[in-house]
């Protein structure tokens, strides 16, 4: 896996969404050891970078419309796929793979990454896929 893409079904009922992460998500991680939560202004961007070591799986909340961008690696051509924000969407990034996640709407873009380490500024490297 370098990049993996799913829309997760959405369990809810009468009271509201309902969104579980696949085991098969968690067992890419091993563990998790770090989990950060966190919100992106319209028209911002989070990320343009990679991790040297660490596994981890951003789950991007239902809301506003955004859109990722991602390489497989060094020299390798960026992509990009949009999304309508009408439910949320699990990605799995490998080391190596640079990403980032671009609020294409005029609401507040919510986002929880969980990591299989710690966060360590030394090991996050900057490459520009947007």
């Amino acid at each position: 896996m370098k990049i993996q893409i799913s829309e997760l079904r959405n369990g809810g009922d009468d009271r509201g969404l309902s969104f579980t992460l696949p085991a098969t998500a968690l067992e890419v991680l091993g563990s998790v050891a770090d989990l950060h939560l966190a919100s992106t202004g319209p028209g911002h961007i989070r990320g343009n970078h990679y991790h040297v070591s660490k596994r981890e799986i951003i789950l991007v909340l239902p809301g506003a419309a955004w859109s990722l961008h991602w390489d497989e690696g060094e020299g390798l051509a960026a992509q990009h796929r949009q999304f309508s924000g009408g439910s949320a969407v699990l990605v799995q990034v490998s080391p190596g793979c640079s990403h980032a996640v671009r609020n294409e709407d005029s609401e507040v873009l919510w986002l929880l990454t969980c990591s299989s380490e710690t966060y360590d500024p030394s090991k996050v490297v900057a490459r520009k896929v947007v």
